[in-house]
């Protein structure tokens, strides 16, 4: 089955047509706050324009606004095509490129941008992979003294390092083909937002007003 892959949680943009483990097409790049002028080119310029026969989107936790544009051009696509829609957390897919990486690693963390000066973390063990314990938000410091030495990825680690250059630190933003490394357990998620914390702003719906 052709499934189409959506990220936008972080800084990255990316997007995929994956087979099983077969990426047919891919487009990855770093903009920032610029997913809803990238997102849809995109996904025009895959094959057949991105038709898939399902689509799986992040939904978070990551962006407020990156999260909201991925799910918004999913939910879209998926009504358009008649296909179903699918979620996975950016979290899990950040591990599963991470062990892909490091062969043989038997935990690891992953460390996303959080905002407000805190991060996102979350503990995997492989294999297989599994969340060892739920994400939270916490402040960088507290974030490192839970690591206690466990090496850590993902887009927020610069905030470990400035407190701790010898940590075991990468830097690693999701990319939508290496969907393909997560099992269907960690792709089953609704497609509605994962939210570390409280957003600052919200949708009317979110607001119980419409």
């Amino acid at each position: 089955m052709r499934t189409l892959v959506i990220e936008t949680a972080t800084a990255a943009c990316s997007v995929a047509l994956i087979e099983g483990s077969l990426v047919l097409a891919q487009g990855h790049e770093v903009v920032g706050r610029g997913h809803a002028e990238r997102l849809v080119p995109m996904i025009a310029a895959l094959p057949g324009q991105g038709r898939a026969d399902a689509i799986l989107v992040d939904c978070g936790p990551g962006s407020f606004t990156g999260i909201r544009v991925g799910l918004a051009a999913a939910i879209g696509l998926g009504i358009g095509w008649g296909v179903e829609v699918r979620g996975y957390a950016s979290l899990a897919l950040l591990a599963a490129m991470g062990f892909a990486a490091r062969p043989g690693a038997p935990a690891l963390a992953v460390v996303l941008e959080g905002g407000h000066g805190e991060v996102f973390m979350q503990a995997f063990t492989a294999p297989p992979l599994a969340e060892n314990g739920p994400f939270a938000s916490r402040a960088p410091a507290a974030a490192l003294a839970i690591l206690d030495g466990l090496p850590a990825i993902g887009s927020g680690i610069r905030h470990l390092a400035a407190l701790d250059a010898a940590a075991d630190l990468t830097e690693l933003l999701p990319r939508a083909a290496d969907a393909r490394l997560l099992p269907a357990s960690f792709t089953a998620l609704p497609p509605r937002p994962v939210y570390g914390r409280a957003p600052d702003a919200k949708t009317l719906a979110e607001r119980g007003l419409a």
